[in-house]
């Protein structure tokens, strides 16, 4: 049997999220996400800090930042997946608010000291306009003196890769995601196909590549201030060496964001 996604608004089909859930967010992701709340220098948010976790899935880094203390809530157009994260915070034992909205209608003012986008749940809605829209989102949703965390794949990291086809295997599925770069390296297409069996599933995601200079553009026209890029967790330089994308930006405390 075979199944195929809508390509379109493909983060709105829950078939995909359903189909590569395994791989998506695997133990060892999980697992990752602790490592990284606990020992990354880039997560020491003030004690009891309000904490948006926008694009939360299943929780893998709301949890854990609930269990340091933070006041969180968990952002994510999914049900599927925000009900899987609701279970990970009742078998933790922690207290955390969840809301199913759309990255580009939610905003609460000043309701955070500090928000957090990671594993590169940025740049999917198909209009430029509209992720920057999602960053104003966020600068409205911080309280003057909030950070945003955003963690991507930076379009520098990608083009420094050879490799645009990858084969895995987790629990008995094998998975094959093909790379390919769109619209003069404005966006990248990842088709997937997940093998189980007799049993085929196949899958695409779209989203926008950012540089840093790009991204930082639109953090600034969002109203962001202070804006710095590290190239990995442990808040290593953004440089040639560099495994990740990582914005840290300020909400300023004046009305202009400066």
């Amino acid at each position: 049997m075979s199944e195929e996604h809508d390509t379109g608004a493909w983060f709105a089909d829950q078939a995909f999220w359903r189909d590569f859930y395994p791989h998506l967010f695997s133990a060892e992701r999980a697992a990752q996400a602790v490592r990284i709340v606990e020992r990354s220098p880039l997560f020491r948010f003030p004690s009891g800090a309000r904490v948006l976790d926008l694009c939360c899935g299943p929780g893998l880094f709301t949890v854990p930042l609930a269990r340091a203390g933070h006041e969180v809530t968990g952002v994510d157009l999914s049900a599927p997946l925000l009900e899987r994260a609701r279970t990970s915070s009742r078998d933790a034992g922690v207290d955390v608010r969840f809301v199913e909205a759309d990255m580009l209608a939610f905003a609460e003012p000043e309701a955070f000291d500090a928000a957090v986008n990671m594993f590169t749940s940025f740049g999917y809605l198909d209009r430029h306009e509209d992720n920057v829209q999602v960053l104003r989102n966020l600068h409205t949703s911080l309280a003057p003196g909030g950070t945003l965390l955003v963690d991507v794949v930076g379009k520098e990291i990608l083009a420094r890769r050879d490799e645009r086809v990858s084969l895995s295997e987790l629990d008995g599925k094998v998975l094959v995601q093909r790379d390919t770069v769109l619209d003069d390296w404005s966006r990248l297409r990842s088709d997937w196909y997940s093998i189980e069996g007799s049993r085929a599933a196949t899958g695409s995601m779209t989203l926008h590549l950012y540089s840093a200079a790009e991204l930082r553009d639109m953090l600034r026209s969002a109203g962001f201030a202070g804006v710095r890029f590290h190239g990995d967790y442990e808040g290593g330089p953004y440089d040639h060496r560099a495994e990740r994308l990582i914005a840290v930006a300020t909400k300023g405390v004046d009305a202009r964001g400066n």
